[in-house]
């Protein structure tokens, strides 16, 4: 028998082999062999068929190894444009106090960093021991984001999301109630006698956050037999600058409004200044409301009406989450309701 010929024999089988025969992921493999209800029925049985085919035999030393926990999250974020250097959006912030805390509470350091929309996340944090599971943080293009998630639900990675939470998404999304939220400001404005309403922000599924912003905001608005005019909505992202060039770009349109409904804090800030250029008076000529509820609302001038998130709740709920997904416990996604705080914007 040659050298090469007896390596081969004693080659000694491999979790990764499994992974290849079967067509997943090393830690789908894993998962299977410890037996999580994570991986489901197809998927679970051709790993089983692999390990038959292979006459894979466990490691019962190594996989007790694989089972000790980093006692680490990863939070990864969005870069965002911003006038700074942090690339963070000032909402997420809140959150990451919020999150900071929690991990403090349950006895788990955090490691924060940005998202890279690559194939090697689960390497990078998970399979690698850096941590047991990810939350992403921030708003992004969903339907260039959801294949992402997907691809991650596929290696068996442990991750939850802050986001608009609706029915058959990859992985576990935790979220506001955004159309709630955009009823709330639709009522409110309507209240104040308010019935042109522009918004500021993209309305269509790429940004289901903003989308379900407007809708709501629009049934409130048909409720009284009015409708929000798509000539009064102008696409933004959420920056200061965006809400401005936005503003500008509605008044250039010369169609009436007397109250602008913008998507976040940001763009309504944004806005503000925009109208105050144009000579137009806040409340007086045109009312404003935000979305999230950022501190900087408070100091805006004038002050800002908005919908504020729970950023509390939010982290609490995202790390609470994220570690019941780590002990393969059952977990479903969440929506938490806003609450609208007047301000002087809107003439409260």
């Amino acid at each position: 028998m040659t050298d090469h010929r007896r390596s081969r024999k004693k080659k000694r089988i491999t979790s990764l082999d499994i992974a290849h025969r079967a067509g997943v992921s090393q830690a789908t493999v894993s998962r299977v062999l410890a037996g999580s209800p994570l991986v489901n029925a197809e998927t679970r049985q051709r790993v089983e068929d692999a390990v038959r085919e292979l006459n894979y035999k466990v490691d019962r030393h190594a996989s007790s190894l694989r089972t000790q926990r980093a006692g680490t999250l990863a939070l990864l974020l969005f870069e965002d444009p911003t006038p700074d250097d942090s690339h963070i959006n000032p909402f997420f912030l809140s959150i990451l106090g919020s999150i900071t805390r929690a991990c403090s509470k349950h006895g788990h350091d955090l490691l924060v960093s940005f998202q890279q929309l690559s194939d090697d996340w689960h390497a990078d944090y998970e399979d690698s021991m850096k941590a047991d599971g990810l939350i992403l943080l921030g708003y992004g293009d969903y339907l260039a984001y959801e294949s992402t998630l997907a691809r991650l639900v596929e290696q068996g990675t442990h991750f939850v999301r802050w986001g608009h939470v609706f029915p058959e998404q990859p992985g576990i999304t935790i979220g506001c109630d955004n159309a709630a939220g955009g009823a709330l400001a639709g009522r409110h404005l309507l209240e104040r006698g308010r019935k042109r309403i522009a918004f500021l922000g993209d309305a269509t599924s790429r940004f289901p956050e903003f989308h379900a912003r407007y809708l709501g905001c629009d049934a409130a608005l048909r409720e009284q037999g009015l409708q929000l005019d798509s000539a009064l909505q102008v696409d933004a992202i959420s920056t200061e600058e965006a809400g401005y060039e936005a503003a500008k770009a509605l008044l250039a349109r010369g169609h009436a409004f007397d109250a602008i409904f913008a998507a976040s804090d940001l763009i309504a800030i944004g806005a503000l200044h925009a109208l105050k250029e144009a000579g137009l008076r806040v409340p007086e000529d045109v009312a404003i409301v935000g979305f999230d509820g950022t501190p900087m609302a408070r100091f805006s001038n004038p002050p800002l009406t908005t919908v504020v998130q729970d950023t509390q709740r939010a982290g609490e709920l995202l790390v609470q989450t994220l570690l019941q997904l780590v002990r393969d416990l059952p977990v479903q996604g969440q929506v938490l309701q806003p609450t609208l705080v007047v301000r002087a914007s809107s003439g409260g």
